[in-house]
């Protein structure tokens, strides 16, 4: 049953241990059309996916993504190795530059040369686009009853590309691990850490305890 936003986002959580049991293909096909709708700058669309499913194209992720000595130690392997798909997120560069040298983005208050080069973004929008979709896809997993678990891009960015034969010209965002929960999840050590409440995180009008603006 479909489940609220707000109950999605209180409910998402990272899953590391999964069921092999398959996601069906429609769960999918609805899951991939909502994360193509996420935001993105200038409507520019350069962000795509890469969708492993099965132990056959997964396997494809984890031997690059991953070295021999990790998944003999990790704590963590045995249950995200059986998540039944792998989603590789990733961002096209080019895309944005080329979108920000037309003519409607070229010389507005925001043009600063970002149809140049990569150099002249103080936050390069192709990742911020392919963050959104990446959690629209984790809030999509929550709504849809399986279990999602993001996979940073740590060293392995060239092995993957390459794996997957992805173009030149785009970046390896991270990768999304989907299935059905099941079997033990490794508690994260990051939960032990102590969570600021709201009023450390979240100010209204000026920065608190800063003097106000006058």
């Amino acid at each position: 049953m479909p489940v609220e936003v707000h109950d999605a986002v209180r409910g998402r959580r990272m899953v590391r241990s999964f069921s092999r049991r398959p996601v069906p293909a429609a769960v999918l096909d609805r899951l991939f059309k909502d994360a193509l709708r996420a935001p993105t700058a200038g409507n520019a669309c350069g962000t795509a996916w890469v969708v492993l499913v099965g132990p056959d194209e997964t396997t494809h992720y984890w031997s690059a993504a991953t070295t021999e000595s990790w998944r003999a130690t990790s704590r963590r392997w045995a249950g995200l190795s059986r998540a039944p798909v792998i989603a590789v997120s990733l961002a096209s560069p080019r895309a944005y530059l080329a979108r920000y040298a037309e003519a409607d983005k070229v010389g507005g208050s925001s043009d600063v040369g970002l149809g140049r080069s990569e150099a002249a973004w103080p936050v390069p929008y192709w990742f911020g686009d392919a963050a959104f979709g990446v959690m629209t896809l984790l809030l999509g997993a929550t709504s849809a009853g399986l279990g999602a678990c993001f996979l940073g891009n740590f060293r392995s960015e060239t092995a993957v590309l390459t794996a997957l034969g992805a173009p030149a010209e785009w970046r390896l965002f991270g990768a999304v691990a989907l299935g059905y929960p099941a079997g033990v999840d490794p508690r994260s050590r990051s939960l032990d850490r102590p969570r600021p409440d709201g009023g450390a995180r979240l100010h209204h009008g000026h920065w608190s305890g800063a003097p106000a603006p006058s």
